[in-house]
């Protein structure tokens, strides 16, 4: 499956891992999360961080990644799946990755690495005692399964000894930790009570509550976005908001300064994308709209151009309809992809509301001949949409076309790695863009939970 395919399943196929009470781990989609592994199971791995993808798309990231051996990967490979768990982990709700430890249990899985994730989590995750207090028969069952039934009561027993700190433990529990301090309290927590024979008192998928439904750290940040009803062509993020002051008439110096610094700030999440990107930006006059709608989505485009500019090395823009400042006339999209097509670039953007008035269904039969004229050139259409509700309208003017919507200067976190994951020059921007993204996480990581590195 290509990496574009892969990333909207990610983000749009939303079902649970189910364990159904003495049967087999429900995942509808193994095989595609298997095969994606097999291929590259660092590049997989790091999809997971892909901003918009769903918790349990992630949870079967997890799920994957620690069932896997790791047998044949180099230490730097190892080290990133490390760090992917770990943040994973924290950053998935409780219950879910509960979910995922109670399934490589029933999966037999018992690698190393899954060892020190599942102790990691069970013993030092920053609602561990909560999470104790809510799932205790689950999370022992977790914790035996991670050592070994009878290694793990051993722990147990010299623990309620009073022991904290011999070779024993050393060698069989504490090693897999990086605060063994808090190991002996939360191990004493899980034996409180004995054991039921299964292991299994509750459900797998657990009581719901804060402590199992809340991550401790935030993978996608928070989007404070307006209401449907009251959007409006300024509040779609800074850059737009100031192109549309300009585009009415505002003070020019400031709003140029201040454009300045939005589009530096914009521009400084993504790598540099090293090849050759032609955008085909409609200019026409349905792009300027009316009333409560005037500038909305010109801006919009004119951000997401702008944003380009400083990500593409080399960045072709053939504008159609008119320009961003005086938007006329009709749209020919089909004479711009072609136009575009002659700067002989990784991948074609096409940038529009969709209202294709000149020539209507023009772009679409262009698109059907271009493989038969041996033209390889992935082309990609970009929706430039009032609001996040909005239906296309009209239809796609080109169906075959893969399509993703934006709205909101937000929306570029999501927009950048779809559109350019479709060309083979995209694949290594998006991956060093995902460790980028796992940087940062690390940092928010090691800041919620000091030394609790990976």
């Amino acid at each position: 499956m290509d990496t574009p395919t892969l990333l909207d399943h990610l983000r749009t196929h939303d079902t649970a891992l189910t364990l159904p009470r003495g049967g087999t781990l429900r995942w509808d989609d193994a095989d595609l999360h298997r095969a994606a592994h097999r291929r590259d199971p660092e590049g997989y791995a790091l999809l997971a961080l892909a901003p918009g993808v769903l918790p349990w798309q992630r949870a079967r990231v997890l799920l994957r990644i620690l069932e896997a051996t790791q047998a044949g990967l180099d230490e730097p490979a190892r080290a990133v799946l490390a760090r992917l768990a770990r943040v994973l982990t924290l950053g998935l709700p409780p219950g879910h990755v509960i979910t995922v430890l109670l399934a490589l249990r029933r999966l037999r899985a018992n690698h190393k690495h899954t060892t020190r994730t599942a102790l990691r989590f069970v013993l030092e995750h920053p609602g561990a005692d909560a999470l104790i207090a809510a799932r205790r028969p689950a999370l022992l069952d977790c914790f035996e399964h991670a050592l070994g039934t009878a290694t793990a009561r051993g722990c147990a027993r010299r623990i309620a000894d009073g022991d904290t700190t011999s070779d024993y433990l050393r060698r069989r529990l504490l090693r897999f930790l990086t605060t063994p301090r808090t190991a002996p309290a939360r191990v004493r927590a899980l034996y409180a009570t004995a054991p039921t024979p299964d292991g299994t008192a509750d459900d797998p998928a657990g009581p719901a509550g804060p402590a199992l439904t809340e991550p401790a750290l935030t993978l996608d940040a928070p989007r404070a976005r307006p209401a449907t009803a009251t959007v409006t062509a300024t509040d779609r993020g800074d850059i737009a908001a100031t192109l549309v002051h300009l585009y009415r008439g505002g003070p020019a110096a400031a709003l140029y300064e201040a454009l300045g610094r939005h589009l530096d700030e914009a521009a400084a999440a993504f790598p540099r994308f090293p090849g050759t990107l032609a955008l085909v930006l409609d200019a026409s006059a349905s792009m300027r709209g009316h009333g409560a709608r005037e500038w909305a989505l010109m801006s919009q485009a004119a951000a997401l151009r702008m944003v380009l500019s400083e990500v593409c090395d080399r960045l072709e823009v053939v504008e159609t309809g008119g320009d961003e400042r005086a938007p006329r006339g009709a749209t020919d999209l089909a004479t711009g992809v072609l136009d575009a097509l002659g700067a002989d670039p990784d991948l074609v953007a096409v940038v529009s509301d969709g209202h294709e008035n000149l020539f209507p269904g023009d772009l679409a039969r262009v698109i059907a001949t271009l493989p038969a004229a041996g033209v390889t050139t992935p082309v990609v259409f970009c929706h430039a949409a009032f609001t996040a509700a909005d239906d296309p309208t009209p239809p796609p003017p080109a169906p075959s076309l893969p399509r993703r919507a934006f709205w909101h200067q937000d929306d570029f976190a999501d927009l950048l790695p779809w559109m350019l994951g479709h060309c083979a020059a995209g694949a290594p921007w998006l991956r060093a863009f995902l460790h980028t993204r796992l940087d940062d996480l690390d940092r928010r990581a090691d800041a919620l939970t000091p030394g609790l590195a990976a």
